[in-house]
């Protein structure tokens, strides 16, 4: 065989090996990311969903991901371009939930309404969620709504205290106060360490006009902060005169550090990040496995440059092994 037929044969089989060769691709820098976010190293997640997308920039999942990685920093501004970008491609679960995250967390409530509303058609069992959709309620003075999208919350957990004192201010602006009294009992029941939640007990008490059974929580109030103020007030009143002006959902005397009671949070309770599972049929194609809540494919695994020399090298031994052959089989 001439030298050029073999150099011409070696250079067709590095050809052909050449495409099936990736040192790096969108799949492998999603799985970084992923695993980046569940272990806490949301900078380094968003660096490595944005490596995703500079290989396939319509991936939806590194968008969503992306997203909910810049809500944990507190980028709200980013997450929420991000996770408008993953929606436009695709409303998938991490997409909706990250992107109402970030609408609740810049205040945006009236849109964030309907984004938590988006989130919990699809995902059910998110008690943070419906908590935000309630605070959102309040701030645009929905406290029908906002009883609802409490009582979803407490259905999914049921023992948080700071809840169940959102839902007794809530039943006092209403006029509700045997159903307020209800919620602080609970509430009292799950942390005795709360300051606010025993005053605002002891208002739900006076306002049922049980003046007596009201001193010992504004007592108790004060023996967790001797510098709380409208305690002090609502037990000198109560003892003096046995009556005492009961907070209309102007929550001044009721300051808790929470949702309501005065206090504006900061930021959502993030959505959490899906995750997938990484698998290799026999076929050698890559798959992922999505959780059932939160449905995110991913796309078909292709190919980028630069390339891994070892496949190319092995390739190329073969090729001079076959071209070693074919000369023995010639000279025969």
């Amino acid at each position: 065989m001439q030298t050029s037929a073999k150099v011409g044969i070696l250079i067709l089989i590095v050809l052909f090996l050449i495409p099936a060769v990736a040192a790096e691709d969108a799949i492998e820098w999603y799985t970084k990311a992923q695993n980046s976010a569940a272990n806490g190293d949301y900078a380094d997640a968003v660096t490595y969903y944005n490596n995703a997308l500079a290989l396939n920039p319509t991936y939806d999942a590194a968008y969503a991901g992306e997203a909910a990685a810049l809500n944990a920093l507190g980028q709200y501004s980013a997450a929420l371009t991000a996770a408008n970008q993953a929606v436009a491609i695709r409303s998938s679960p991490t997409a909706l939930g990250a992107r109402a995250d970030a609408l609740f967390s810049l205040g945006q409530y009236n849109d964030a309404i309907g984004a938590y509303t988006n989130y919990t058609s699809v995902v059910f069992n998110q008690a943070s969620a419906y908590c935000n959709l309630a605070y959102s309620y309040v701030q645009v003075n929905n406290t029908a709504q906002a009883l609802t999208a409490y009582s979803q919350c407490t259905n999914l957990n049921p023992n948080d205290p700071l809840v169940w004192n959102q839902i007794g201010l809530l039943d006092m602006s209403l006029g509700q106060y045997s159903d307020a009294l209800t919620a602080f009992n609970t509430a009292t029941s799950l942390t005795t360490k709360n300051a606010q939640i025993w005053n605002n007990k002891g208002e739900a008490l006076v306002a049922l006009g049980r003046f007596q059974d009201a001193l010992p929580c504004f007592n108790t109030a004060l023996s967790l902060d001797p510098t709380y103020t409208a305690a002090q007030v609502n037990l000198n009143a109560a003892m003096g005169m046995g009556q005492i002006s009961v907070s209309t959902y102007t929550p001044t005397p009721t300051q808790a550090p929470w949702y309501l009671g005065g206090i504006t949070p900061t930021s959502a309770t993030p959505t959490p990040v899906a995750t997938f599972a990484i698998t290799v049929t026999q076929t050698g194609q890559t798959t992922t496995t999505p959780p059932a809540t939160q449905q995110t494919p991913v796309p078909t695994r292709t190919t980028f440059t630069p390339l891994s020399p070892v496949p190319v090298l092995a390739g190329l031994g073969a090729a001079a092994v076959l071209l070693a052959l074919r000369g023995k089989g010639k000279n025969r």
